[in-house]
């Protein structure tokens, strides 16, 4: 049985304030919430949760939840993904979920997590930034690098393979647990 799906009664989002449900991984993304405002300097307003994005493809339709969307000068500098387990299998989901969450250009970071270990990618290039949490840019970091960031539009023939990849990655294999796989 996966842990998300583990009730354990209702919780206060740290960056909301809204009650919502307690789960074990619901319990890590509010510490990392949490490690982005006080470790990180961001502040509850720089940081959208569960911002939803929707995809079709081949007919069928989808949503991905994209844990944490932070903004720095009115523009998404980066988005976190967390997932439980290993961090490397996401990095290519996370990729493609920030060169599709904003209509007008691809963030410029995607960061996936578990909690612990972490991914911290150059979303234009796919390179590993850093590895770590830690690796994630401050506030005010980030400040400074948005100056110089050309913040421009993948080809429309990229965005499709995009919406393949991220399809297949977090709505086919999410469709497969709830409808099979995690109900035996």
């Amino acid at each position: 049985m996966s842990t998300e799906h583990l009730v354990l009664g209702e919780l206060t989002d740290f960056i909301t304030g809204r009650t919502i449900v307690d789960t074990h991984d619901e319990r890590v993304r509010q510490r990392i919430a949490q490690f982005l405002v006080e470790q990180k300097g961001f502040s509850t307003d720089d940081i959208e949760t569960r911002r939803r994005l929707s995809l079709a493809f081949n007919g069928q339709r989808g949503v991905v939840t994209i844990d944490f969307v932070i903004t720095v000068d009115q523009k998404t500098f980066a988005i976190v993904m967390f997932g439980p387990g290993s961090v490397v299998t996401r990095e290519r989901s996370t990729l493609a979920a920030a060169r599709l969450i904003e209509k007008e250009y691809a963030v410029p970071f995607a960061v996936v997590t578990n909690g612990q270990d972490a991914s911290v990618l150059e979303t234009k290039s796919g390179a590993v930034a850093a590895r770590t949490l830690d690796g994630i840019p401050s506030k005010v970091e980030a400040t400074t690098m948005i100056r110089t960031i050309a913040f421009e539009k993948m080809a429309e023939e990229r965005l499709e393979k995009e919406k393949r990849i991220l399809f297949a990655f977090e709505v086919l294999a999410a469709r497969e647990c709830d409808e099979f796989t995690c109900s035996l």
